[in-house]
């Protein structure tokens, strides 16, 4: 029997049973015509699996009962997660660094505000915009049969960024940096790093301050090349290059 597979937030299970509504109501009601007593898989963003099967339908949501879990992400946890710190650009060009990010294995994604940010966040669209960022995550996971899901947090400015930063590699691309470049500080690396952070200007690169701050909190200047890459260019160039150093592609 082919099961089918749904990758949710493990927030949505409770108690035993998964609640879900939106897009992924729509999907399985409206689109595959699931109905009670049907069974699916649920994966979380954590690399949990859980077994259930349909238990109510509800006007624009659904509970599934869960029979069985486990955890399965054990292996795509072996290799270096991967941060991408990303001052927010312009436009639709985040859409973009998400979707393609999250293909390429990027394990969360922090948005900042830059200081050459020319898009300003206000508390009143933070809720609309993280929730559109994360949905967006999940789809692209969906859809390249990722196990986990991306998480997509926010910080106001670079400081709250480079505060939070723990990750045992952390790296600043700078087309100012001429002598260090990623190639470099890749060769120095005897090991896989457990973690590893990126943090990406927006269009118009980093301000002086900015690097300074990120380079007192740990993190490396490197340069990906004599080619300025655009911003979102940058981002998956990175998650690319960085992927196949650790052999995920």
């Amino acid at each position: 029997m082919n099961i089918r597979r749904f990758i949710i937030p493990s927030r949505c299970i409770r108690d035993g049973y998964a609640s879900l509504d939106g897009d992924l109501f729509k999907h399985i009601v409206r689109v595959l015509r699931m109905n009670t007593g049907d069974i699916l898989t649920l994966v979380d963003e954590r690399g949990d699996e859980h077994l259930g099967v349909i238990d109510q339908i509800a006007r624009e949501w659904i509970a599934i009962k869960i029979i069985h879990s486990e955890s399965i992400g054990g292996a795509e946890r072996l290799t270096p997660q991967l941060t991408i710190c990303q001052a927010i650009p312009k436009g639709e060009k985040i859409d973009l660094i998400l979707q393609k990010g999250t293909e390429l294995g990027v394990h969360e994604f922090w948005i900042f505000g830059g200081l050459r940010s020319v898009v300003r966040v206000g508390e009143q669209q933070l809720t609309s915009k993280l929730e559109r960022w994360n949905r967006i995550s999940a789809e692209a996971s969906r859809q390249c049969g990722r196990l986990t899901i991306p998480v997509v947090s926010w910080f106001p400015t670079f400081i709250e960024a480079t505060e939070a930063a723990q990750h045992e590699l952390r790296l600043l691309l700078s087309e100012k940096e001429h002598n260090l470049t990623l190639r470099d500080i890749l060769a120095e690396k005897s090991s896989l790093p457990v973690s590893a952070l990126v943090a990406i200007g927006p269009e118009g690169g980093f301000e002086p301050q900015e690097v300074n701050h990120f380079v007192l909190h740990g993190f490396t200047a490197v340069s990906l090349g004599k080619r300025i890459l655009r911003t979102e260019t940058a981002a998956i160039a990175i998650a690319a290059i960085l992927q196949y150093t650790w052999q995920e592609i």
